[in-house]
């Protein structure tokens, strides 16, 4: 388990959440492990030279990942096609259905590329 991460997922209370969030986060981890881990807005998040590159939340019946609004736009037919709901700023990720990897690997290197001069957390 992410140490950065262990406050958030003990307090997810449904095993099965927190063993699919906590699958999610070491999975990002290990495939980016230059990327930074941290907790802000009570959200685990992952930033790159202080900028944010993705972030989740849970719900009751999805694990909300967050690619920030360009990224939602660049992939909106992707996670449309993989069967995700969305909202402007949330790529809804339901607790009953795997996770497309391949669509978070797009949506994470996208945000790392397009944000690699951006010297803010958020884009502007």
């Amino acid at each position: 388990m992410i140490e950065t991460f262990k406050p958030f997922l003990d307090d997810i209370a449904d095993p099965s959440q927190r063993e699919r969030t906590e699958e999610v986060l070491n999975w990002i981890a290990n495939r980016y492990p230059k990327l930074s881990q941290r907790i802000a807005w009570n959200q685990p998040m992952f930033t790159d030279h202080d900028t944010f590159i993705i972030g989740f939340s849970i719900s009751k019946h999805h694990l909300a990942c967050s690619p920030e609004m360009a990224g939602i736009v660049h992939f909106s037919e992707d996670i449309k096609n993989a069967g995700y709901e969305h909202s402007m700023m949330l790529v809804k990720f339901p607790w009953n259905k795997a996770v497309d990897y391949d669509l978070l690997t797009k949506m994470i290197e996208f945000n790392i590329v397009d944000k690699a001069g951006v010297q803010t957390f958020w884009r502007k």
